[in-house]
């Protein structure tokens, strides 16, 4: 039986974030992906232009289709919206024994907020409970921890800490925005930290780097994968499909990672 894995996300209209990225990196790792849509967004490579949220029954009607009928072995979490979408996605997970791969969507590429300040509270109260692994970016964790960012790998240690002192099992704090040749990604777990280094490469084409990533941890999670394990082959294929972005020559501006440069042989 083919794994099954669940992203409970956004939609994005240009296809490279969101519920598209992560049915599409699900799909590149050999991993059938079921949907819970929370929001609809029009956006394209250049700007998010605007966002409207699905109602928490819609969102609540949806998980219960799908755990009612698939059985689900791994669930991703991308953008929430507000507080009541949270309340809702956390409602659902209620009593299932399910690895939960939460990916705290705030802001956009295009620098667009997605996630209001007032759902902070929130997220941290009653969805990072839920994590078996939280995948912040440097940014995103300094909202969670009400800091500023962390500016060295030391500082990014201390950080995933306080995030998993706050509920998360274990925590990926992503250097992506951080400055230098290498980008090293830090997986932070009770057993301690394993460090994942890549070459920064020159690119713009970046847009759902951390959708893709997080969902492709939560394919190598349904497909039974230990935690660093999965996490490590996730890195591999998002360096992957950032090094192949620039192939696909898709919009203006930000484009989008090449989800398939493993499978496409002739793009």
């Amino acid at each position: 039986m083919v794994p099954i894995a669940l992203t409970i996300a956004g939609s994005d209209s240009g296809g490279g974030a969101g519920i598209q990225a992560d049915l599409k990196a699900f799909s590149a790792l050999g991993v059938f992906g079921a949907s819970v849509v929370t929001a609809v967004t029009a956006q394209n490579t250049r700007a998010v232009t605007m966002v409207e949220a699905v109602t928490p029954a819609m969102i609540a009607a949806q998980m219960e289709a799908v755990f009612d009928d698939l059985k689900v072995r791994a669930v991703k979490l991308g953008m929430l919206g507000g507080p009541e979408a949270i309340e809702t996605v956390a409602t659902g997970l209620e009593g299932r024994s399910l690895p939960v791969v939460l990916d705290p969507v705030m802001v956009a590429k295009s620098g667009d907020r997605l996630l209001p300040t007032e759902a902070l509270d929130a997220l941290r109260g009653q969805l990072l409970p839920h994590a078996t692994l939280l995948t912040p970016n440097l940014p995103e964790a300094a909202d969670l921890l009400g800091c500023a960012p962390a500016q060295d790998e030391a500082e990014m240690t201390r950080q995933a800490r306080a995030l998993r002192a706050m509920g998360a099992q274990a925590v990926l704090m992503k250097g992506g925005h951080a400055a230098g040749p290498e980008c090293v990604d830090l997986l932070v777990t009770e057993a301690g930290v394993t460090r994942l280094r890549a070459p920064r490469i020159d690119t713009r084409n970046t847009h759902g780097t951390g959708c893709t990533l997080s969902a492709a941890i939560a394919a190598g999670l349904a497909q039974g994968m230990a935690l660093e394990a999965a996490v490590t082959r996730a890195h591999g294929y998002l360096i992957g499909a950032i090094a192949a972005a620039d192939r696909l020559k898709v919009g203006i501006g930000h484009g989008p990672v090449h989800h398939f440069h493993q499978v496409w042989a002739n793009d």
